[in-house]
């Protein structure tokens, strides 16, 4: 069974070669999926920036240039290393309405997965430009006008739709053309536009314009906001200005463990990435992954991953709406888990594990992802999003924003799976001012205190194995970011019981995974990422661009 999510990821990228996009430097070091985009937090460290400031700048650029993965209408996890040794995570993830409610999607006792994908109810209170605008604040050395007016620039001039996004216009017409302010924008004439043409966003332009001079009240407390209600209340939505006056950041703690004597940082909840990449590492750690041969290390890779993604689906939801167990990440549950593997064949895994301390212990309160370092010592990982591809493919009126699709990520109704295929329970259902479940997974590595890999990923749950696979082959296999950001990946969910692969994995590999009892699926494409690491003798940056896509790695 091939998911729609599959299809869409294939079309937006294409397929790929095994060649990596990549660059060394020694100033400083800024992968993403757009040229434009990488440029642009290359230019902001030319001119005085410090990676904090490029990362905004190329999260900005790409709402211009890439804005079927991601805009200033999503949502977006940043995890940061100060020069300090301080690691920060801003959740800038949406929230629901405050009229929303746990059955809002029921229609006739069924959970309608078409009202949380797409039109006026799919969409939550998107909170970029909040974390762009403190993080710049508190930690850039630039201004928040510094870095939106040259993503203003190519919104007003244009630039040429690359085939990818041409593609994923076509595919999204029909529901892009239910929404006027969005067909104007994607299918000037009631055509999509085609490879080559140059795409203007004049609207876009100026509510940049409108950022840089008056700041993210602008968008939560002014005009924005007041534009959004206005189309909401026009057309059956039920988020208001007061929904946006009401949002914040959230300043949260990492997450972290030990691997092979690195330490691995990531996002806590409401992210399940970072809790779940760990509770992998966690469970890996019991076995020796370099040697093994390849179908056996993928084989426990695998139910490493059922393992984990059957918590996901039990225990993870926003952390200041349910309790979530910390003892996921606990080394004394990994080893637990790890003996429920048989490194020769797939196993059954019938419900979720039981962590310990699960009362008492917990944690408190289409995608895209870019990954930036300078040589000031401060790291950036970053992962934003609409969700999927347009998002909800609602464009408000003389704005130019594409608004998200997050209210997808929340259970709709129990046992109903998102578009992505994955399924919730309580934890995650919707509730007002709540946060849903994310499989973004912004990570650093770490040596002796010293950070030495930013990583992440866009592709819905296949984030998390993407980032996982990244570090086994860099950690485990002493592979190039490059080497591993192109290796050919596999992932598995729990639900469906399913073993993904892509299609460039060895045939037999494929055919000894299904001799070991997975139900094989090939996929063309499962993932995109972006890696910045530090050379091994320490002296330069060393950029790595998922050959998935057409990003690129620049340095400085």
């Amino acid at each position: 069974m091939r998911t729609l999510f599959a299809i869409s990821l294939f079309i937006a990228v294409g397929f790929y070669s095994t060649a990596s996009r990549a660059d060394t430097a020694t100033h400083g070091m800024v992968a993403s999926v757009h040229p434009l985009a990488t440029q642009a937090g290359v230019n902001a460290l030319k001119s005085g920036g410090n990676a904090i400031d490029a990362a905004v700048a190329v999260g900005l650029t790409l709402g211009v240039v890439d804005t079927h993965n991601s805009g200033i209408g999503g949502g977006c996890f940043m995890l940061i290393h100060l020069a300090n040794g301080t690691n920060l995570c801003l959740d800038g993830r949406e929230m629901a309405p405050a009229a929303a409610t746990r059955d809002m999607f029921l229609r006739a006792g069924k959970g309608d997965t078409d009202l949380s994908q797409t039109g006026p109810l799919a969409s939550g209170v998107p909170g970029e430009v909040a974390v762009f605008a403190y993080a710049v604040k508190q930690f850039g050395k630039k201004s928040f006008a510094d870095l939106l007016l040259p993503a203003a620039d190519i919104a007003q001039a244009g630039f040429p739709v690359p085939e990818n996004y041409a593609r994923l216009i076509k595919v999204e017409a029909d529901n892009l053309k239910k929404f006027p302010a969005s067909a104007a924008i994607f299918l000037p004439d009631g055509k999509p536009l085609k490879a080559g043409q140059t795409l203007k966003q004049p609207d876009l332009a100026k509510t940049y314009r409108s950022l840089a001079t008056q700041g993210a009240d602008w968008f939560y407390r002014g005009p924005f906001a007041a534009a959004l209600e206005m189309w909401m209340k026009s057309n059956g939505g039920i988020l208001t200005s007061n929904d946006f006056a009401n949002y914040h950041l959230e300043l949260r703690e990492p997450v972290a463990t030990m691997y092979r004597g690195y330490e691995v940082v990531s996002f806590p909840p409401p992210s399940s990435g970072g809790v779940h990449v760990l509770e992998m590492l966690n469970i890996l750690e019991h076995f020796d992954l370099k040697m093994m041969d390849d179908a056996t290390r993928l084989n426990v890779i695998a139910e490493a991953m059922k393992l984990a993604f059957a918590d996901r689906a039990y225990w993870l939801g926003d952390p200041d709406f349910v309790n979530v167990p910390r003892g996921l990440i606990a080394k004394t549950y990994a080893a637990e888990l790890a003996k429920r593997i048989d490194p020769q064949h797939a196993t059954a895994v019938p419900t979720h594990g039981l962590p310990p301390d699960w009362q008492t212990d917990l944690f408190k309160k289409h995608t895209t992802h870019f990954s930036v370092a300078d040589d000031q010592g401060n790291w950036v990982a970053c992962t934003a999003t609409v969700n999927t591809s347009f998002g909800s493919k609602v464009v408000i009126p003389g704005t130019g924003v594409t608004m998200n699709n997050q209210m997808d990520d929340f259970s709709v109704q129990a046992g109903v799976p998102n578009h992505f295929g994955l399924v919730g329970a309580a934890a995650n259902e919707v509730a007002p001012g709540k946060r849903p479940l994310s499989s973004m997974s912004p990570t650093l590595v770490f040596t002796n205190g010293v950070p030495i890999i930013s990583l992440g990923a866009a592709g819905g749950p296949k984030i998390i194995s993407a980032v996982l696979q990244e570090l086994v082959a860099m950690l485990d296999l002493g592979k190039t970011p490059a080497e591993a950001v192109a290796m050919p990946r596999i992932h598995q969910q729990w639900s469906p019981n399913e073993l993904y692969v892509e299609a460039k994995l060895a045939p037999e590999l494929k055919t000894a995974l299904a001799a070991r009892g997975h139900n094989i699926t090939e996929l063309p494409v499962a993932s995109v990422s972006q890696i910045v690491a530090r050379s091994r003798d320490g002296k330069s940056f060393i950029g790595a661009a998922d050959p998935r896509a057409r990003g690129t790695a620049t340095g400085w």
